[in-house]
């Protein structure tokens, strides 16, 4: 059966005049949907992670927009569009590591300019119109990635991935968990280990619950345990997402996946990272000129609901860590396989 068969789950769609998601921090107790008439309260489903993945996010983002068009769409046109662009610089600070989130709020800039001479209801449809469009270019980018890094992996293997990078981070389909569909598909047999990923656990919440959805074999280990696992059992290779790469190759990804690559190349085991093109950011000439969110303390110490650290104990909660290029064996895009060493600055 395809894979798709059994994603009975849209991770974001437009319905009328709202968005909906699915509602990520329930995940995998309830399946349930948000629907969204207001962009403000989409950036809190952003900043909250009731949805997250930087494809995904960068999809929101749009709907976002075509809300706060919405909203704003009975005002004069001066004053229409002094309000979307202060929406629009809202929408775009939320997640600041995340380039898909300030590539999807450009895009939406330019289709403002474009078609605000057209009168406001023109730039509510047409942001619309580039949501959707985005989100089918998505779904057909993932299936690329898939299809391209399926080839890499053996017709029997064993992988690991770090946090969740699949049809919930996505459109639909998703990235690294893409290739796992698209080998499955292809009738590999395929053996996934899935870190947790503290201190939210999108690994044991949601890649499970997707991998286990598709009929994939998957084993939920802590993050601690990776390079024990390297050591002790065969690994063919780990695949993850990624947030953001620069120029050079670097690449920003859910906190632990640095180390997770540094035990793989301590055990020649090649690391790879599967994104679409639209992650790369060109602009940033590294990983060191990536800018890092950090989260709140509460994260840490108050993981669902349950204190586990002292009162008034100290927290440095970053989100994500930067993999450097020379760690990754190839960066698996849509339009194929980039191997090391790498130089985005001139790609088109």
């Amino acid at each position: 059966m395809n894979i798709s068969d059994k994603f009975n789950f849209r991770t974001i769609y437009w319905d009328d005049d709202k968005a909906v998601i699915i509602e990520q921090t329930k995940l995998p107790l309830a399946e349930e949907y948000l629907e969204i008439t207001d962009y403000r309260v989409m950036n809190d489903a952003i900043k909250r992670l009731a949805i997250r993945g930087a494809p995904a996010i960068g999809i929101a983002g749009i709907f976002a927009a075509a809300l706060a068009a919405k909203e704003y769409e009975s005002l004069p046109a001066d004053k229409f569009r002094i309000k979307m662009n202060e929406a629009l610089d809202n929408i775009a600070s939320i997640r600041p590591t995340a380039v898909n989130l300030a590539w999807g709020i450009e895009k939406t800039r330019s289709v403002l300019n474009e078609v605000i001479p057209k009168g406001n209801s023109a730039v509510f449809s047409a942001l619309k119109r580039l949501g959707q469009e985005v989100l089918d270019e998505d779904i057909a980018m993932c299936r690329s990635i898939g299809r391209h890094g399926a080839e890499l992996l053996p017709d029997e293997c064993s992988v690991i991935t770090h946090c969740n990078a699949g049809g919930l981070a996505t459109g639909g389909y998703g990235t690294a968990l893409g290739v796992f569909f698209t080998a499955h598909e292809m009738g590999k047999k395929i053996h996934v280990y899935a870190d947790e990923t503290r201190p939210l656990l999108q690994g044991a919440r949601l890649t499970t619950w997707e991998l286990m959805r598709a009929g994939i074999d998957v084993t939920l280990i802590c993050d601690n345990m990776a390079a024990h696992l390297m050591k002790t059992r065969k690994i063919d290779c780990c695949v993850t997402g990624a947030d953001r790469i620069a120029a050079n190759g670097d690449a920003a990804n859910k906190i632990g996946t640095y180390s997770l690559a540094v035990a793989a190349e301590h055990h020649d085991i090649p690391f790879y990272v599967a994104a679409p093109y639209s992650t790369l950011d060109k602009n940033t000439p590294s990983g060191d000129e990536i800018p890092i969110e950090e989260r709140e303390p509460e994260e840490v110490t108050e993981g669902f609901g349950r204190r586990t650290a002292p009162q008034g104990v100290r927290v440095w909660s970053p989100a994500f860590d930067v993999t450097p290029c020379r760690l990754i064996a190839g960066i698996i895009t849509e339009k194929g396989v980039f191997r090391y060493p790498y130089d985005f600055r001139n790609y088109t």
